[in-house]
């Protein structure tokens, strides 16, 4: 794995949900997806949410965050997963999954 280092993430869902994403996909908020600025579609990432331990992987298959301060717009269903809901927003660590 090759860390990212930390940064802040937050979601997108329903407003969203079915919407084209920049890769040509339609946007399913249920999916372990995510939107990053740089990073190539198809690049896994794990995310993990150092304040409660929790982690999950995504794909990246948009563009995004368009909000100063953001690494990374997760999908709702992975932002569930870290527990991150209520805050809308959490501070995490990346790492690139070597395939």
């Amino acid at each position: 794995m090759r860390s990212l280092g930390s940064g802040v993430a937050s979601f997108y869902g329903r407003k969203f949900h079915g919407r084209r994403t920049a890769n040509g996909e339609r946007f399913d908020m249920s999916a372990l997806t995510a939107a990053h600025r740089t990073l190539p579609f198809g690049t896994l990432v794990r995310v993990t949410n150092p304040r409660n331990g929790r982690e999950v992987t995504v794909r990246i298959n948009d563009r995004g965050p368009f909000v100063r301060g953001r690494s990374i717009d997760l999908s709702r269903a992975a932002a569930e997963q870290l527990g991150m809901i209520s805050r809308g927003h959490a501070s995490v660590e990346l790492d690139i999954v070597e395939r």
